[in-house]
């Protein structure tokens, strides 16, 4: 995730498009460490979202608005005394750096015209809005920096803003091929590390993109460059820099399935594994990625007692079924002991009494074999322990086959569950997946009232064709699909041999159209362990011939008849009506 200098970029030349003009109608500081600008110019009223916040550095159009304070803190006061109803002069961005400086127009106590900067700073921990006169001395901002602080620049009222030297970096926008290969070849460091160390506004992200578009392994030595590999890297760099000065930018968000990785304002090459979601402006990006990652992370830290339980469960289990394997392995030598106690009952009055063992023919395999003898037992006591080891064995075996089975019907079932925990979207679906582990007796039941919450639903997506297709977010709801839900022309799909969703296809003939099928198989890869896969093997047949085995845990299924197509994990063309 690199809101680096390009993206800045790309953000100051999409805001001097959108508000060069605009007047600031009002201002508002929701949070201690941002701004809500509400503009209004040519293109209609507009929010400038502006945050300083040590993990999350953000400025960026939205829709959204956000409740303020009964009382403004003291920044947002000065700000609206001085450039309320202020007009935007430009955005514009100095030297590639991850600062936006927005000059402002506005009319002074007497009347007469002055000019202001409004300066956000997006640098992680040290991100800041610095509010100065055209002179550059700070009036105000929004956070205080001391010498106390930093000893490399004070943000204090009164004292001169500037902008704290990158040593030993240059601005990218002014390289030319062959000051590249000088700056960049000698370095005694990785390719990409020397690339972003050497430049203002490129970060890690796009020093390994620029590599992998010129063949080269970001984390090979400078040394290890070819002549030509050189030229063709700084012939990359240098057109990327001139899509940047042309404003040729190409905003896109990248995700892995469901969720968003990254973000860029150009194209990566180098996730091509991921599906590319090109968006209409920087903004987009940043709104969407930013409120879809945090949605994903809070559910993640959601569903972190969920996932403690499935997890200890699935360790514990997946320990007790290599044990009880290793104890059925073991039992495999019961036979011996049988031949050995038949052959000594066979051949015990030739025994010398005290020997330790004796050669016989063993009639099964007409080989000489050598039995060992306890020399304190006679014949029929050494024959009457290997018959009582043989039958302990044999029980041994016997239950162990259960019990194995028992075991590896627990971890796929739990297996199940974190599937659906890794797909789980609400608090609702969280809510339902804790039933099952309840009903299961993986969590105990707590007395008391139950809190009324929204129930979960299964997807609802409408193929091409017009099919109503539903896909189960858990065990409860595969069940609810499968065997209440549907009737028995409808066609059910499943993941061959993996954890994965119930995907249900309505049709009251049995009869669908190739595409349907195609699309039905894509979301049952999409919704099972295999997602990250090009390819998923897919089961499917007509519901009445799915069965539930009796006392079969939530989720599980029987069929015999049933046809196989690969599907392709890929979904973004199927409609979603819900869920």
């Amino acid at each position: 995730m690199a809101l680096d200098g390009i993206v800045v970029a790309n953000l100051a030349y999409d805001l001097n498009k959108e508000l060069s003009g605009a007047r600031i109608s009002k201002i508002a500081q929701p949070e201690t460490d941002e701004l809500l600008l509400t503009l209004k110019g040519q293109n209609g009223q507009r929010r400038l979202l502006l945050s300083a916040g040590a993990s999350l550095p953000l400025a960026y159009l939205t829709e959204q608005n956000k409740p303020s304070p009964m009382t403004a803190p003291n920044f947002c006061m000065l700000l609206r005394k001085h450039i309320a109803n202020g007009r935007i002069l430009s955005v514009t961005q100095p030297s590639m750096e991850r600062i936006l400086v927005f000059e402002v127009e506005h009319l002074d106590d007497l009347g007469d015209l002055c000019k202001k900067k409004l300066i956000v700073e997006l640098m992680g921990k040290h991100s800041n809005i610095i509010f100065t006169d055209d002179q550059d001395k700070i009036l105000d901002s929004i956070k205080h920096i001391s010498t106390q602080i930093s000893s490399v620049r004070e943000v204090l009222p009164g004292r001169p803003y500037f902008i704290p030297a990158q040593e030993g970096k240059k601005s990218p926008l002014t390289e030319t091929a062959d000051g590249f290969m000088k700056t960049i070849s000698q370095k005694p460091s990785a390719v990409s590390k020397a690339i972003y160390g050497s430049y203002t506004g490129i970060s890690p992200l796009i020093a390994n993109e620029l590599c992998y578009r010129a063949g080269i392994d970001g984390h090979a030595s400078c040394a290890s460059v070819t002549d030509r590999q050189w030229s063709v890297l700084a012939d990359g760099f240098c057109a990327a820099m001139t899509q940047i000065r042309e404003g040729g930018f190409e905003p896109h968000i990248y995700r892995k399935g469901n969720e968003p990785v990254e973000f860029s304002s150009l194209p990566l090459y180098s996730y091509a594994d991921c599906n590319d979601e090109p968006c209409a402006s920087v903004s987009a990006v940043l709104e969407s990625f930013y409120a879809e990652k945090n949605a994903y992370t809070r559910m993640r830290q959601k569903s972190a007692d969920l996932r403690h339980i499935v997890s200890t469960h699935l360790e514990r289990n997946r320990k007790k079924y290599d044990l009880q394997v290793k104890q059925l392995k073991d039992t495999k030598k019961r036979e011996k002991y049988r031949i050995y106690g038949e052959l000594i009952h066979t051949y015990g009055y030739q025994v010398p009494e005290g020997s330790k063992s004796f050669e016989a023919l063993n009639y099964y395999t007409d080989e000489m074999i050598r039995i060992p003898l306890d020399p304190d037992l006679t014949p029929q006591e050494n024959a009457k322990k290997y018959f009582d080891r043989y039958g302990k064995l044999k029980r041994t075996n016997e239950a162990m086959t259960g019990l194995i089975e028992e075991t590896r019907m627990e971890i796929e079932h739990l297996d199940s569950v974190a599937a659906a925990l890794d797909i789980a979207g609400s608090e609702a679906d969280l809510s339902q997946i804790r039933e099952e582990l309840v009903q299961s007796g993986y969590i105990r039941q707590k007395s008391g009232r139950k809190k009324q919450q929204q129930k979960s639903r299964p997807w609802h997506y409408r193929s091409t064709d017009g099919f109503d297709i539903y896909v189960g977010k858990n065990n409860l709801q595969n069940d609810e699909l499968t065997f209440r839900f549907s009737e028995g022309n409808d066609w059910w799909f499943h993941a061959k041999q993996m954890p994965g969703s119930h995907v249900l296809v309505k049709t009251k003939t049995g009869e669908l159209p190739d595409r349907t099928f195609e699309e039905a198989a894509a979301l049952a890869a999409f919704y099972s362990r295999g997602r990250e896969s090009e390819k998923v093997e897919i089961d499917y047949l007509q519901k009445k011939n799915v069965k539930k085995p009796n006392k079969g845990r939530p989720g599980f299924v029987i069929y015999y008849t049933n046809y196989s197509m690969v599907g392709i994990p890929d979904i973004s063309a199927i409609e979603l009506i819900s869920g």
